[in-house]
Formats: structure tokens, sequence, C-alpha cells
């Protein structure tokens, strides 16, 4: 069954309290599936996990580079910031070494769609951002192991 929650987020506060919601209940081997339109927030939902996490200083845009590791400590937990906005071809994550990237940490996954996504694993908490008025809405599906955690009720 399909469980689906909207998050209203009409400003960066509110972003910044959805980012420490998520990065409270985060868990080794999460996926974070970010998706939405350029300039929908899904950096900015990013960079605010990654400070909830204890990450102080720059959270560069993983586009040029595809994938940015933060080490814990000072994290949490260890955590792979990835955007695939530029792979043409799921195959192409073999070559970036990602599963070695994961290990033992968390991924936060922007463009998701492009790589396959990661909806069958039970720790994908997939967020589709949408731009409404001045804010945004998170449209959240939650995996198997984030509805066993309580994380929406």
């Amino acid at each position: 069954m399909l469980s689906l929650f909207e998050v209203a987020l009409p400003d960066l506060a509110a972003m910044a309290r959805f980012g420490v919601m998520i990065a409270d209940r985060l868990r080794p081997d999460d996926v974070i599936a970010l998706s939405g339109d350029l300039g929908a927030g899904k950096t900015t939902l990013a960079r605010a996990i990654l400070a909830a996490l204890g990450h102080e200083g720059e959270v560069p845009s993983p586009t040029f580079a595809i994938l940015e590791p933060y080490s814990s400590p000072p994290l949490r937990l260890p955590v792979v910031h990835a955007d695939f906005y530029r792979l043409a071809d799921p195959s192409e994550l073999a070559e970036l070494g990602l599963d070695e990237w994961r290990e033992g940490g968390a991924l936060l996954a922007e463009w998701p769609d492009r790589v396959g996504g990661f909806a069958d694993e039970p720790g994908c908490l997939g967020v589709a951002l949408e731009i409404v008025g001045n804010g945004r809405a998170a449209i959240v599906q939650p995996g198997r192991d984030w509805l066993e955690r309580g994380a929406w009720s």
C-alpha cells in the first residue's frame, strides 16, 4: 500500500525544520531520494539535513562532482550527497563506486530517477519537492523502514 504525506514548506525555516526531522530519524543505509524541478529546493533540503547531522560550513551542490562525501565525525553518521542530473544511464553508478561510498552511511540522492530510483529499498524516503507560491511543498513517500520507525505518525 502506497503511503503519501504532504508537508508544507512555506519558507526556509520550515525547510530547516523538515531537514531536522529527517536527520533525527536517519539511519545507516537509508536513502533520501530528492526529486523535483530545477530550483525546487533539493539541494536546500540536503543542506538542512547535513546541518542537522552536525555539518558546519559550506555544502556545495554536487552537480559537477556527482558525489560529495561527509564523514562521521563530525556528522552523526557518514553521508554521501549525490546529484545524478548529469548521468545518462544507471550503469554509470558502478563507475562511481556508489556502493562503496554508501557503506555504513546514508545517501542523499538528487535526481534519483536518472539512475533507476531507490524506491525498492526499505530505507528509502522519497521526497518530491514542488514550488507552491513563494514556498515549497514536499510530497513524501516513506519506505517500509520509515513507516515502522514512526516517522510520519
